[in-house]
């Protein structure tokens, strides 16, 4: 079949068609200072799993550099272990710090909005002339 009898055009327009196509992200992206925790956790997990496949190889060719490797694969996955931690901690903390929204309960939204009806009572009783009583009530004392 030809190009013609197929009805797409004889040249294809390049302007349209990509090879990067965006797509919304399905999450917010992480913060930096968690990302970067991230990457060094991953990159040290990715050597300590280097190290334990190097030392399995080691250990079937009967190597003496299997004993040293092993206590390094050791120490790597402690260490890996810690900053997936480490990740974890700066998760948390950033959120504390930066990150959390956090939004009233719709029984904590009609108090408040209860109280400021009722203190915009008050005060438009107390601008009316002749309304009795303190011009100024202070906060401390639960009002």
């Amino acid at each position: 079949m030809h190009l013609e009898d197929s009805g797409q055009p004889l040249f294809m327009d390049f302007q349209r068609r990509t090879v990067w196509v965006e797509e919304t992200a399905p999450r917010p992206r992480m913060a930096d200072p968690v990302r970067a925790a991230a990457v060094r956790a991953f990159l040290t997990a990715a050597v300590a799993l280097v190290q334990a496949v190097t030392d399995v190889v080691l250990a079937a060719g009967h190597s003496w550099l299997s004993a040293p490797l092993l206590m390094t694969t050791v120490l790597t996955s402690v260490v890996a272990t810690w900053a997936v931690l480490d990740v974890w901690v700066t998760r948390q903390v950033w959120n504390q710090r930066n990150g959390v929204v956090s939004s009233p309960s719709s029984a904590a939204r009609t108090l408040r909005r209860e109280r400021r009806r009722a203190r915009r009572a008050a005060r438009a009783a107390r601008s009316q002339p002749g309304a009795a009583g303190p011009r100024h009530q202070p906060r401390h004392l639960g009002v």
